[in-house]
């Protein structure tokens, strides 16, 4: 039996899905309904007037034919056709709590998703993972050390996509206590010495990315006083920005505070790469340079949007795009993707394109924050933004020659075989397998964008779980066998068994990088 939907007397309702042709479309069971073309309200005729069939069938049925007859007729046919065509739309969204909601091989760009009070536990980040977080990001800026080894301690024990920490940076934050630790409605306290002296009269002051703003009035010696321009409800610990100015605090400004923390992890025999959070406009002069000495970098556009005018916030996101992808690096755009889902169920439509926009310039991953952390909705923010990656991902033309990369991998050799193994992805609709013990390979490919899935085996779990971040990488871990065709096979196998690939499907098996598997120093094959 067709689905139903009620609606009140006068009211726009669901476009009935009826069979037949003309100004009249049947519905099952014998009854006749009219139908207005595009618009307006719908009722069904007999005793039960409010009844309409839904949009979506829950069998399907037969299509009536139609000749068309007369050039009048011909329209008709033509308008059933963009009906069964919007139809086949409106099903699309049924099937996303269905099988497009399964993550599998076929969305590229990465999700990461921040862990927080609404998604702290192992089996909220295990449903995370499969509604299609790729990178869980832990935050040290609003947890403590000992909850964040917890979290990491349940990474390495379930093996879960991939964890990554933000480390907690000196920032201005708003507390609700002042100097004598107790709060009043009227005062509360800033958490460093000289905001004071960093602050002037005539001064925006943003709270939360603007969320709220004071105009500064006066200040003394050691307060500063202002007056509520946008108001709001002010919280604990949220973030404080001066309109244009960067606060005088330890930050990522240019490249040697990168080598410093690279030398320190190295020191303390830390595989760890590094990716910038691109915050600050003391940093944009120094970005090439910032950029270069880390392993990706972060978008943080509410940050940015506070510090700089917003209307440079989305020419520096393509920049920053653009400049990672030339120099082979990993580019995460982030804040405000689906700000409204902390709240709410379903997303603005600007925020759908937001997410678009952001998988067309190519990042390598989009990123949930509050929508995770704290929101009402997490697994339903994960989804949409799975759906939306996933269809937009299905309309970037496929087939195309390589883009430069620059002068990023112009010394290796492998450069020109992952050129030529994406060309032969992009022509011939397949996937590559590639055999890796740095990730080196892996990495030059995805940043070449090939059309087809990148199966990245490994028989490391740290590259495993760096990969993970990667645009059109899935990263799996294999113990490699001394006989090579051994190992091909028994990883063709895992894609088979899995769903990866199908029976008789080709695949590119790409051998190349800096450390040779089964091959001698100078030796690189596609096959």
């Amino acid at each position: 039996m067709a689905a139903q939907v009620v609606a009140a007397a006068g009211t726009a309702v669901a476009r009935p899905l009826g069979d037949g042709s003309g100004a009249n479309a049947v519905p099952r069971a014998g009854a006749r309904m009219p139908r207005e073309r595009w618009g307006g309200a719908v009722a069904a005729r007999g005793r039960r007037e409010s009844q309409v069939v839904s949009v979506i069938s829950r069998a399907p049925r037969p299509e009536a034919e139609v000749l068309p007859v007369s050039p009048d007729d011909d329209a008709v046919v033509k308008e059933e056709a963009n009906f069964q065509h919007l139809k086949a739309i409106q099903q699309l969204a049924t099937a996303a709590n269905g099988v497009w909601s399964k993550p599998n091989v076929r969305r590229k760009t990465k999700i990461v998703c921040t862990i927080g009070p609404s998604t702290n536990t192992r089996e909220m980040i295990w449903k995370l993972a499969e509604a299609g977080m790729n990178v869980a990001r832990l935050n040290m800026s609003h947890g403590d050390h000992r909850h964040t080894r917890k979290l990491l301690i349940w990474d390495q024990k379930f093996k879960w996509r991939f964890a990554s920490t933000d480390i907690s940076g000196k920032r201005a934050r708003i507390h609700f206590y002042n100097q004598k630790g107790v709060g009043t409605d009227t005062c509360v306290s800033v958490n460093y010495d000289d905001f004071v002296n960093d602050v002037e009269v005539g001064d925006m002051l943003l709270v939360d990315g603007g969320m709220m703003s004071f105009l500064v009035k006066s200040k003394t010696e050691d307060s500063v006083k202002c007056e509520v321009i946008d108001g709001g409800e002010l919280k604990s610990r949220r973030h404080l920005n001066v309109r244009g100015k960067s606060a005088t605090l330890p930050s990522i400004t240019d490249a040697q505070v990168v080598h410093e923390l690279k030398d320190y992890l190295r020191s303390c025999n830390a595989d760890i790469h590094v990716i910038v959070k691109i915050e600050s406009a003391d940093s944009i002069p120094n970005l090439h340079s910032i950029i270069t000495a880390s392993d990706g970098a972060m978008v943080a556009r509410g940050d940015l949007g506070a510090e700089l005018p917003i209307e440079e916030v989305p020419l520096l996101q393509v920049e920053i795009i653009r400049m990672c992808r030339s120099m082979g690096k990993a580019v995460i755009v982030a804040t405000n993707m689906l700000e409204s889902m902390i709240v709410h169920p379903t997303p603005t439509r600007a925020e759908v394109s937001d997410i678009a926009i952001a998988v067309r310039e190519g990042a390598d991953a989009v990123m949930l924050s509050g929508e995770t952390a704290h929101g009402k909705f997490p697994l339903k923010a994960v989804k949409v933004m799975h759906t939306v990656a996933l269809r937009t991902e299905a309309t970037i033309p496929g087939g195309e020659t390589p883009a430069d990369l620059g002068q990023a991998f112009k010394n290796h050799m492998s450069e020109m075989f992952a050129y030529h193994a994406t060309m032969m992805s992009n022509t011939l609709r397949t996937s590559i397998v590639v055999f890796t013990r740095t990730g080196f390979m892996a990495i030059l490919l995805s940043h070449y964008r090939p059309s087809g899935t990148i199966f990245a085996f490994t028989d490391e779990e740290r590259v495993r779980q760096r990969l993970a971040l990667y645009q059109g990488v899935c990263p799996i871990q294999m113990e490699f066998s001394d006989d090579a065709e051994k190992t091909f096979g028994n990883a063709l196998s895992y894609l088979l068994k899995h769903g990866m690939v199908k029976d008789g499907e080709e695949v590119a098996l790409v051998q190349s990088g800096n450390q040779p598997i089964w091959r001698s120093q100078s030796t690189h094959n596609i096959q």
